[in-house]
């Protein structure tokens, strides 16, 4: 029988604020896509459209069972999207030459984004079996590191370096929140660190431009450098009110490469300036804080590391994505959540968050 408290709990506000999110989102994306609106950028706006009206639907279906029901499925879910990333290298599409995308009737989906929920279901699980354990030692986590590494690795291969640094955050960030030895940590620092100059000659030529780009930004202003350059220049003529919406000259003449997907920040801050940017920024705060909020109240372990693991989804790719629209870190090709274009990353952030709201709705019935 349907629990009616489940209707009185429902979480409005994390709806409120993700319907903002999505309006915004829009309207910012056709400004993005008007320029090019004859070359097929109509299209681009029309289908994100769609995507919302997809990915609200699937976060409703997200919150109509018990989430509790996901720790008997962490591994089957798991097991499915490493063998969609699998998959991927074998009847993938090629796109600027990254293998990312797997066709299904008419529709490119992106495995990755998959992999980053499967992640944290499964460290989820991990932590929840363990039980309230004081601090873990490295040889504790073994599973979880091998559960991170195998989905980061083949990431890496498509090659894909800002999901798979995504990823690796997430999860590092989930263990941080499950608490680890200070020594431990500490020796993961060091690890990282020892292990850079192997990481570094793994990395496409590109790849190795891009960040040489970061630390010398005049090196290859034509070439390497070119993104960040625009994007900079949009992001600052914007000033303190912006030009105007649909007055952004370097949106308009071109000159912002990639502004519908990864540099739609760039596209905002030129047109709305400093006030529309923070008013955004303030709305992903307020989003987080919610979510923060809602493990908190979570009444069980399992649905706590669940919303803290897709809080970490959302911050880190607003820290990555805004800090390489300003120059603060090299262009590692990551969308803005809920902001950018893009079918994959709307649904599978707007399933994220169904759960969020899931497990809000459903805090009452432990108590």
């Amino acid at each position: 029988m349907f629990d009616r408290r489940l209707l009185q709990n429902f979480d409005w506000i994390l709806l409120l604020i993700l319907a903002i999110l999505a309006v915004i989102s829009v309207l910012n994306l056709y400004s993005a896509t008007y320029p090019i609106r004859e070359s097929g950028g109509s299209q681009i706006f029309l289908k994100q459209i769609y995507w919302f009206i997809i990915g609200f639907a699937v976060l409703l279906v997200m919150t109509t069972f018990d989430y509790h029901l996901l720790e008997r499925l962490a591994y089957p879910v798991y097991l499915v999207s490493i063998g969609l990333l699998i998959l991927v290298f074998v009847v993938g599409d090629i796109r600027s030459g990254s293998q990312r995308w797997i066709s299904l009737g008419g529709l490119a989906v992106q495995p990755s984004e998959l992999a980053k929920l499967s992640m944290v279901l499964i460290l989820a699980k991990f932590f929840n079996e363990q039980g309230q354990v004081y601090e873990y030692r490295l040889r504790d986590l073994w599973r979880p590191f091998l559960y991170m590494a195998v989905p980061a690795v083949l990431i890496l291969k498509e090659p894909d370096l800002g999901t798979a640094l995504v990823l690796v955050t997430v999860s590092f960030s989930m263990i941080l929140f499950a608490k680890i030895k200070w020594r431990s940590f500490l020796i993961l620092i060091l690890s990282g660190i020892i292990a850079a100059p192997f990481i570094w000659i793994n990395l496409k030529d590109y790849q190795q431009k891009r960040i040489l780009t970061f630390l010398r930004p005049d090196m290859d202003p034509l070439g390497a450098g070119y993104h960040i350059n625009q994007s900079k220049i949009a992001i600052g003529s914007g000033l303190f009110w912006g030009k105007g919406y649909l007055k952004g000259t370097q949106t308009r003449l071109h000159f912002l490469p990639e502004q519908h997907t990864d540099f739609a920040f760039s596209v905002l801050a030129e047109e709305w300036g400093f006030v529309g940017s923070v008013i955004l920024l303030l709305l992903y705060f307020l989003l987080m804080l919610w979510g923060i909020n809602i493990a908190k109240n979570s009444k069980d372990r399992f649905g706590t590391m669940i919303a803290l693991g897709i809080v970490a989804i959302i911050f880190w790719q607003l820290v990555i994505n805004v800090s390489m629209t300003t120059g603060l870190l090299p262009v590692v090709g990551i969308p803005l959540v809920m902001f950018s274009y893009g079918g994959s990353s709307t649904v599978s952030t707007m399933a994220g968050l169904g759960l969020l709201m899931n497990i809000s709705m459903r805090r009452f019935m432990f108590q």
